[in-house]
This record gives C-alpha cells, structure tokens and sequence, in this order.
C-alpha cells in the first residue's frame, strides 16, 4: 500500500493553523520536525517549544486526490485564519517494512576492551566477550547515541567486580545491566517513567540476570544506598539540580559518572559535583561530554 504525504515548510507561528488544515483535509497524522537544525535541549516542564522554522508532514490514505490537495490545504489554511499557504510539496510513499528495514541497520559495537552491545536477533560477533543482548526498540537507549556510548565504555574500564551499581535515570538499563554483565554484584535502577523500570526488567530476563541482583524504583522510592559507581546518562539541568541527591547515593570513594551533557554544558555541571568528588576533566565525544569522578572520602 502506498501513501501520500504533504510537506510543508512553516514559521513557528504559522504551525497550528496548518496542523489543523491537513488534519480538516483527512490527513491521518501529522509530524513536526526540525527544519532548520536548531536543537531544542531541556525544555521547561509543561511546555512543548516549537522550531522557528517548522517542516510538517501530512500523511494520507493512498485514495486521497494528490492533485486536488494544495487547494485543499489552501482552502483549509485560509480557514483558520491563515494567509497563503507556505512551500507544500505532495510526494507518494511506497509501503516499506521499516521495522525490518531498521533492524538490518543495527549491528553489534563493541565499547571498551570486554563489552559488546548486541540486537537480540543477531548471534554476538565474539561469543566470548561480555555480550549484552538488547532490544533496541523495547525503550529508551541503545548504545548508538555517543552519551550511551561514553558511559558504556567508561564502565567497561571502571568495573572491576563486586560492585554495587546505581543507573539514575536507566531508560532501558542498559548501563546497569552492562555493570552487572561486567561483574557487578548489584544494580539499582531508578527511572521516572514506569515503562522503563518494565524494560529494564525485560532486558534483565534476556540477559539471563537473576532477578536476586537487580532492583528498579521509581525515584521517589529509591531506597537509602551507598553505591560504589554511580552512572546517570540524563541531561545537564536534572543532572545540577540532582547533584545532592546523586552525591548522598554515593559512598564515600565511590565513582561517578555524568553524561547526557553537551560539551558546552559540561564545565557547569561539573561544578555542580565538586563539593562532593574529585572531578576529572571531561570525556568528549561528537560535541557530548562525559564527567567522572570519586567521592571525597569524608563526604
């Protein structure tokens, strides 16, 4: 089956009235995307910025009149109040099995000198290394985004058994699951999100962890702890205004390490943990940072 699709190329201020008009001409969802690279890092809580400039996608049943649309749109845009329509082109989409199509572009990566991060529909590339088998499309991290990646390597050198490990922030828990894989002796995770503490969980069972060596909390839960490596891959403002809380969950000599942090932000988020840790200089990667460090031991 295919489809036809609407493109539309907008100012912030033109966005709602031109969602309302693709949405009035039948179109079954609409996509709003960066159309001019500006990032939108950290929003306020309850708001949903908007780019400057603002690409629209329509998408529409293959019956829809391809040549009729722009009228319609313009028909529809004029009704919300707007003017002339902005840049619109229609395009037809050939049907693509994409969820397959994704999984054949991801591969296993190695982190570190122990760690592979392997799709669980592929055999490990080195079945004897340390072998994390992950659904990507269960949650919230994979290992392809150079934060991920950072913090996957870090850990691979900073592991080296025994350790009690909190992921703050775990997403799909990956991290910790790594630890433990590693050689951690346990891991506690907490998340805001309930849907990541169900997919850490169901990454635990494909690893075949023990339950017995993992807990996972919503943070308002978290227990007391004294964790002997800290990892939180969040962003750079949560991870200022957590800096308290993460240093109290830390043992004294314990390690930590930051990252979800743009190479800009890391010098201010680094402050933010120096009355509790010796903090080394950042680990860069394609503009993101890593910060690490070790709890003062009278802290």
């Amino acid at each position: 089956m295919s489809w036809i699709q609407a493109r539309l190329h907008a100012r912030k201020e033109q966005v709602d009235a031109l969602e309302n008009a693709l949405l009035a001409t039948g179109a079954l969802s609409v996509t709003l995307m960066d159309d001019a690279d500006q990032p939108i890092l950290e929003p306020e809580l309850g708001t949903t910025p908007l780019w400057d400039h603002t690409l629209l996608l329509g998408l529409y049943d293959a019956s829809t009149d391809a040549e009729q649309l722009p009228q319609q749109l313009q028909q529809a845009y004029q009704a919300e109040g707007g003017e002339q329509l902005p840049t619109c082109k229609i395009e037809i989409l050939e049907d693509k099995d994409w969820v397959r199509a994704w999984m054949d572009d991801y591969k296993a990566m190695p982190f570190g000198q122990r760690l592979w991060v392997c799709p669980s529909w592929q055999q490990p590339p080195e079945p004897d290394a340390v072998n994390l088998m992950l659904d990507p499309g269960l949650a919230f991290g994979t290992g392809t985004h150079p934060t991920t990646a950072l913090c996957l390597s870090y850990l691979d050198g900073a592991v080296q058994g025994g350790e009690h490990i909190l992921d703050y922030g775990c997403g799909s828990g990956i991290l910790g699951m790594a630890a433990l894989l590693l050689g951690a002796n346990f891991m506690t995770g907490t998340d805001i999100d309930p849907q990541a503490l169900e997919a850490t969980a169901e990454n635990a069972r494909r690893n075949h962890i023990d339950a017995q060596r993992y807990q996972v909390y919503l943070p308002e839960q978290t227990p007391a702890l004294q964790a002997d490596i800290t990892v939180a891959n969040i962003l750079a403002g949560p991870l200022r205004q957590l800096a308290g809380d993460i240093a109290r969950l830390t043992r004294p000599g314990g390690l930590l390490a930051l990252s979800g942090i743009l190479a800009e932000q890391a010098e201010d988020v680094r402050a933010s943990y120096q009355p509790w840790f010796d903090m080394d200089e950042p680990r860069l990667l394609d503009g993101w940072a890593l910060l690490s460090g070790r709890k003062h031991q009278e802290s």
